[in-house]
């Protein structure tokens, strides 16, 4: 049974850092495609980035290229989000999610299908 725990978020100034963490069971990430989605209020949920070890591939979204970084730790069996130069516009919950890596089929036509709770990140000016 997989089961994600996301945490980390919190209130940050404008142009500061946070690192978000989930903690996976039940998956390794050779096995399983991981993803980083958002939430913000009245709108619907993005995807931010995701990776699959099995195949290579890393995504991000255009407007976090740069700025945010997706990490793993094998021994820890977590996946990390970095945030630089955080902007009000990033003010969201955030999510962390995990699909088989053979169901994946990329970052934005992929339906994941093990969700943590989200993390509430709040950016001010």
């Amino acid at each position: 049974d997989v089961q994600l725990q996301a945490s980390g978020g919190g209130l940050v100034q404008a142009g500061g850092s946070l690192r978000l963490s989930c903690a996976a069971t039940g998956l390794t990430f050779d096995d399983y495609a991981i993803g980083w989605f958002r939430q913000a209020a009245e709108k619907e949920r993005e995807v931010v980035s995701c990776f699959s070890r099995s195949d290579g591939t890393l995504y991000y979204k255009e407007s976090v290229k740069g700025r945010f970084t997706i990490s793993s730790d094998n021994a820890k069996n977590t996946v990390y989000l970095q945030m630089n130069s955080l902007k009000p516009d990033d003010t969201a919950v955030y999510y962390c999610a995990a699909v088989p890596a053979k169901y994946y089929i990329g970052a934005t036509m992929t339906k994941f299908t093990s969700w943590g709770q989200g993390t509430l990140v709040t950016v001010s000016s």
